[in-house]
């Protein structure tokens, strides 16, 4: 059996990206509307309201497709869709005023035991021969399928390391820095961090300590310490390793601009060279120009050591919101979008179903270097209730913003832990 197919072999044992809590909803006060049935809309216009985190696939075209497609199978359907640029923050606030269109992208910040408050259960026929199928089910219910699954990795324009002179993929950290050198006296930003966009800030937090260390569990267990973050652990170095980049002037210019579809174009016409990234963002870089034969794929060298971890996990999940009065409706375009639409191939993602093979040439590459993938871990509740206590907002990128900016790390971390231990006190009562 070769490397590959073991690497799909092992897809089907990924485990979910993280997710933190959320209050639940206060009651069902409000009367909900009786449901439209499939048939019923099938004789009337209806509009199906989607709301999601891709603005760039509604920009240019690629979801009207999708809908176009869609209205086809369905006729008097219109799907229209809602880009939220800031997903992961904002759509907690769309959640506390049940203003959630018909389908959605399930939030982050919200444990399983809250999901019946929000979204519907899904048909266990959807789940039929898909990866993850149980990551976002409570009490026997299924409220999300995911959307696609992913690994993170240094995305690089190999044109940009070409005019640099850097003939070889860095395998230390040492030598990232070294090319990172090369990038900059070539006038080519060697690291775009997107710290003004916030939430990509996020594959340098939690993403990076989650399996850099080895141990799948690392999150979870900060809720056996008063202290998780230190100078010398897995936070303190990953924080550490972007303010060095910061200092040295290794990454973009005016850090505070959110310039998160600006980089894209930067990465893909070669004046910026890299992303600490998920393999989802190739295909947006090559949509915004590039030759996908310039783009490269390889694990990120967070330290000199010979041993490379990398991780595997879900993307987003996505659901019908208990508020939609087209929930049959909702769950049809679920169903179309995840199996039908070619959004995992169109986005560059592993595919979540069963035994269809990832079309990324990229991961080629990336299954060439010496790596273990880590499977990720479901968040323990206890975790999520004490960064809730604590307010934290886990994955959101905002805290991390902070603590880059920071001139004492040691003094943040140090405040942070205080609230930590606090949480803990009171969550233990």
């Amino acid at each position: 059996m070769n490397k590959y197919i073991c690497m799909l072999l092992l897809i089907v044992l990924l485990s979910s990206i993280g997710l933190t809590g959320c209050q639940k909803a206060q009651g069902n006060s409000e009367k909900e509307k009786e449901p439209v049935s499939k048939e019923e809309q099938a004789n009337q216009n209806v509009t199906l309201n989607v709301m999601t985190n891709r603005v760039d696939l509604i920009e240019n075209g690629v979801f009207q497709k999708y809908a176009d497609q869609f209205a086809q199978l369905n006729p008097g359907v219109t799907v229209k869709f809602e880009g939220i640029t800031n997903y992961a923050s904002d759509i907690m606030l769309r959640l506390s005023t049940r203003s959630l269109g018909d389908v959605l992208l399930l939030p982050n910040n919200i444990k399983n035991e809250d999901l019946p408050d929000y979204f519907e259960p899904l048909s266990d026929s959807l789940f039929e021969h898909i990866h993850f199928a149980d990551f976002k089910a409570y009490a026997g219910q299924r409220f999300g399928i995911a959307t696609g699954a992913s690994t993170t990795g240094i995305v690089y324009n190999k044109q940009a390391f070409k005019k640099a002179g850097i003939t070889q993929i860095p395998t230390t950290l040492e030598q990232f820095y070294a090319a990172c050198e090369k990038l900059k006296r070539a006038g080519i930003v060697p690291v775009y961090l997107n710290y003004g966009a916030q939430w990509p800030l996020m594959t340098w937090g939690e993403d990076l300590v989650s399996y850099m260390t080895g141990n799948a569990d690392y999150l979870n267990n900060m809720v056996n310490t008063d202290e998780p973050w230190t100078i010398d652990n897995a936070w303190g170095q990953s924080i550490s390793i972007v303010k060095t980049l910061i200092s040295k002037g290794y990454v973009e210019n005016q850090l505070l601009t959110n310039q998160w579809e600006t980089s894209k174009k930067e990465l893909a016409d070669g004046r910026a060279a890299m992303y600490l990234m998920g393999n989802w963002v190739i295909n947006q870089i090559i949509a915004a120009g590039a030759k996908s034969e310039d783009i490269g794929f390889f694990p990120f060298p967070y330290d000199n050591s010979e041993k490379r971890f990398s991780p595997l996990s879900p993307d987003w999940f996505v659901g019908v919101s208990k508020f939609s009065e087209n929930k049959e409706l909702a769950e049809a375009w679920v169903k179309f979008f995840v199996n039908e639409s070619g959004y995992v191939d169109d986005s560059g993602f592993l595919p979540v179903i069963e035994d269809k093979q990832p079309s990324l040439p990229q991961f080629q590459q990336f299954l060439s270097f010496n790596i273990e993938f880590l499977e990720r871990r479901v968040p323990d509740d206890l975790l999520l209730e004490i960064a809730n206590t604590a307010q934290i907002a886990f994955w959101s990128g905002d805290y991390i913003q902070e603590w880059i900016a920071s001139p004492d790390l040691q003094k943040v971390f140090t405040e942070y832990n205080r609230r930590w231990k606090e949480a803990r006190t009171i969550t233990e009562s």
